[in-house]
């Protein structure tokens, strides 16, 4: 059994659903965010970093593992499931790339510019016009890639695809509301899009946690 530390952001949603994916079994711990429960002792000493999402995984060869930082709880799971991730090394770094393009590029960016336009009390042009050029850059790279493979790591979807979905799904109407015609039109993100939503384990797994 593996125990999914989360809450309703994209982050968390990556672990969710690579976990419905995947087909392994899970309970969810959720971690209000809003309410400083990140900062609680008993999810300190499974995410040091203070953020979700984090496992710990007990059925882990020499007892219980917990991982934090969503990028390395994908490659794990991956690795344990044996699914998700090619095998031969070509496909495997194809994959990785674009998972670690994911981390460093559009999570945090996408993120500042979220925090800038909508929920700074200050409204600053210069944040703003900083990480809105910076998310049309990355959903211009995206959208390259996706013009010519169906998949960001290629011809099979991948943890790739699942690190990056929620951040676009949830971003993508934001940048297309400030940027305006600085964004081109993007079809093979929104088809990669369309197909991804329709997916049943992605819809579980953006279910997670509920809170309602």
């Amino acid at each position: 059994m593996i125990t999914l530390y989360t809450w309703t952001t994209p982050n968390g949603r990556k672990a969710s659903i690579a976990l419905e994916e995947m087909g392994l079994p899970y309970e969810v711990k959720a971690v209000n965010i809003g309410q400083g429960e990140q900062f609680k002792a008993e999810f300190l000493a499974v995410s040091p970093n203070n953020k979700i999402p984090a496992i710990v995984d007990h059925g882990a060869a020499g007892g219980p593992l917990s991982i934090f930082e969503s990028g390395a709880i994908l490659l794990y799971l991956a690795e344990r499931s044996g699914t998700l991730l090619p095998t031969d090394a070509a496909g495997r770094a194809r994959v990785l790339e674009w998972l670690f393009w994911q981390v460093g590029g559009p999570g945090p960016m996408f993120g500042q510019l979220f925090y800038f336009a909508v929920r700074a009390p200050e409204k600053l042009p210069a944040a703003i016009g900083r990480f809105q050029d910076e998310s049309v850059r990355l959903l211009g790279v995206m959208e390259k890639r996706l013009e010519t493979a169906p998949y960001l790591g290629g011809e099979s979807y991948s943890i790739a695809d699942i690190a990056t979905y929620p951040w676009v799904s949830a971003a993508i109407g934001l940048i297309r509301r400030t940027a305006g015609d600085a964004l081109k039109p993007t079809p093979g993100i929104d088809r990669w899009l369309a197909e991804l939503a329709a997916r049943p384990a992605v819809q579980r797994g953006m279910a997670v946690p509920a809170t309602g």
